[in-house]
């Protein structure tokens, strides 16, 4: 066995046939069945079922695409390690929620960018589910997402705490319960925003179903509608401030055990992080 065979098997593996990997790698499909059939052998198991449609990993197959993919991961950390200077430099992909991007990040990322302008810093939203997928599948470099998460693969660091308010048209009377929503249409990010289940626990909780729920894909889309009077939200207060004071919505405060969220930020349990990476989690801390 050795990192050629191994290489063969992954592409087989990742394209679910033979023929498509011969392809790929530009190599006869007799060499790639051969090199399939001496990895079997010198494992002594079966790594493919094959059939007309092409190939399905075995358990065993599973099982050794799992090691192989670690294999060249610490191969590729190796490589890293060796090249990398002191200096950041390269890409820096990181993950944020639409509310924390908005308000918390243009400082930080401007901070960053000053200090580091060989760093291709690249920021791409979305909810807190679609991060942790993103950091896991090793799309994302680090992510700010609501938290604490507790995920076995993942480090996470607090650096937010935002206190979560309803937000209403500015005529809107004074909440004293939450019966006094209970039959506004109710404006929320798409599903996986955790400040939208934040809202619906409290409701299910109170046990109260919502009148209507409209999903939107921007914040100003949120306060724009909310203030036209189209229904109510719940986002952080540093995200609406502004537009409290312009007396554009009006805000409600929360009960304790639903006002309060924590902010992380996220990134994988690994023994090496790029240089680039290890800089802005320390800019954090200042």
């Amino acid at each position: 066995m050795d990192l050629h065979s191994l290489k063969i098997f992954q592409t087989v593996a990742r394209l679910g046939s033979i023929s498509k990997a011969a392809r790929e790698l530009q190599y006869a499909q007799s060499n790639i069945t051969m090199k399939i059939q001496q990895l079997e052998s010198d494992l002594q198991t079966t790594l493919f079922y094959r059939h007309n449609r092409g190939t399905v990993l075995t358990t065993k197959g599973r099982l050794l695409l799992s090691y192989t993919e670690k294999i060249f991961d610490l191969i590729e950390e190796t490589k890293h390690v060796m090249m990398d200077e002191q200096t950041p430099k390269g890409s820096l992909m990181i993950g944020s929620m639409e509310t924390t991007a908005a308000v918390r990040l243009p400082v930080l990322f401007s901070k960053y960018h000053r200090h580091f302008p060989e760093v291709d810093l690249t920021l791409k939203t979305g909810s807190t589910e679609q991060s942790i997928q993103g950091i896991l599948q090793y799309e994302l470099d680090g992510a700010f997402v609501s938290g604490p998460i507790h995920h076995p693969d993942l480090i996470e660091k607090e650096v937010f705490e935002e206190e979560l308010v309803i937000i209403t048209d500015n005529v809107h009377p004074s909440i004293a319960s939450i019966k006094d929503i209970q039959t506004r249409t109710l404006l929320v990010f798409h599903k996986g925003c955790a400040y939208r289940e934040r809202f619906e626990q409290w409701l299910h909780i109170e046990k109260m179903i919502p009148y209507k729920i409209m999903e939107f894909g921007t914040i100003d889309g949120i306060i724009g509608c909310v203030a036209a009077g189209l229904g109510i939200s719940m986002l952080p207060s540093s995200v609406v401030e502004n537009h409290v004071q312009a007396g554009t919505v009006k805000q409600h405060s929360l009960p304790n055990s639903y006002g309060k969220v924590k902010t992380m930020f996220i990134y994988r349990k690994e023994n090496y992080l790029p240089i680039a990476l290890l800089k802005f989690i320390e800019m954090l801390s200042e």
